[in-house]
């Protein structure tokens, strides 16, 4: 039941956060079509110079949070409305625009894309577009887009271009959470069944390259359901989270634990000897997780022990397809959960007690 409202919850804020992604990409798509018909109208040589200012006043004050800009390409004077001072960490007064400023204020990484573009732009006419961080005075980073075109005269030279440009850091922000609601648990911040099942391709493609062996350890937590029903549901998260603190502590940096469900969790552990005997490897493994799980957890005024079921596959012995792997330390898992408590199964055999107490 847990796990069912956690996936109704992650389920409604997705839905929530791309409803606000969509409107404002339907919105920001209308206002820059509205820019593009202004950009038409300069183009064609409509009071380009008698009523440019009043033009940019008044298109500044249309955009919401979007501000105007041009740059004279023979002059490199460049015209900012009042927004973009803000875009880029500055008051208004405080600096005269100019383009090498810009140029300056783009971060280090991006500066010879955007200005490719814009190069691009002036020399083929195609429409400028493009994302790109700028660094304000005081090292903060910014996310901004900006759009644009040439502007021709009567003897189709160009001799500016001009466009709008927008904050779209809250979108990036957004877009970033999405991404990573998508691949990670949002209670452990654990990698989830996506990720454990990308990542466990690209070690047994590792494994088969160096002749190496991939254990694959399934472990479910004991009377979880107890501590929901009894204590309610924060101290199972709480149960949940210290289950994920404690098997990352015992991880190398090649290695990875997932939570595929409820409390279900996926160690993967790379790079094994296939030289050393299949079983002393498991009880090692098994016996290090017993470990590292046993001490108590606080619940309220209580200290609980959890117990643990484990269940162990390993490549290449008991397969070399990821979905049997998969499969076989499932089962495994299941058949040390009906032997009793701390227990752990090597695929194909028969339960294995063990006692965290006797190590």
């Amino acid at each position: 039941m847990t796990q069912l409202w956690i996936g109704l919850a992650v389920g409604v804020i997705l839905l929530a956060v791309i409803a606000v992604l969509f409107w404002r990409e339907r919105e920001l798509r209308r206002q820059l079509a509205d820019y593009r018909e202004l950009l038409t109208r300069a183009a064609d040589g409509q009071n380009i110079h008698q009523d440019g200012d009043a033009e940019r006043f008044k298109r500044s004050q249309y955009f919401a949070r979007i501000g105007t800009w041009d740059w004279e390409v023979d002059t490199d004077r460049l015209y900012w409305s009042d927004a973009i001072y803000g875009m880029f960490g500055f008051k208004i007064g405080d600096i005269t625009p100019s383009y090498a400023l810009f140029c300056s204020c783009v971060h280090p990484d991006d500066r010879v894309r955007v200005r490719d573009g814009e190069l691009r732009c002036l020399e083929t006419g195609e429409n400028h577009d493009e994302e790109y961080r700028v660094v304000w005075p005081d090292g903060t980073i910014r996310w901004l887009r900006e759009t644009g075109n040439v502007v021709r005269n009567d003897h189709d030279a160009v001799i500016k271009m001009m466009g709008v440009v927008r904050d779209i850091t809250e979108e990036k922000a957004s877009a970033s959470y999405l991404q990573h609601l998508a691949h990670f648990d949002p209670l452990t911040g654990l990698p989830n069944r996506l990720v454990l099942e990308q990542r466990l391709s690209e070690a047994l493609d590792q494994a088969r390259q160096t002749e190496t062996r991939v254990a694959l350890v399934f472990v479910d937590l004991n009377g979880f359901k107890n501590i929901n029903d009894h204590y309610g549901h924060a101290a199972g998260d709480r149960v949940l989270i210290t289950t994920a603190t404690r098997l990352k502590r015992i991880l190398r940096s090649t290695d990875t634990v997932a939570r595929i469900g409820g409390d279900e969790f996926v160690v993967i552990l790379q790079d094994l000897s296939p030289s050393l005997n299949l079983q002393d490897e498991a009880r090692s493994i098994c016996q290090k997780i017993f470990i590292e799980l046993s001490p108590p957890i606080s619940i309220g005024n209580d200290q609980r022990h959890i117990g643990t079921s484990l269940g162990v596959a390993v490549f290449p012995d008991h397969a070399t397809a990821m979905d049997r792997l998969l499969h076989i330390a499932d089962l495994a898992m299941y058949e040390a959960k009906r032997s009793g408590n701390n227990q752990y199964r090597l695929g194909g055999e028969s339960p294995a007690r063990v006692h965290a107490q006797g190590f």
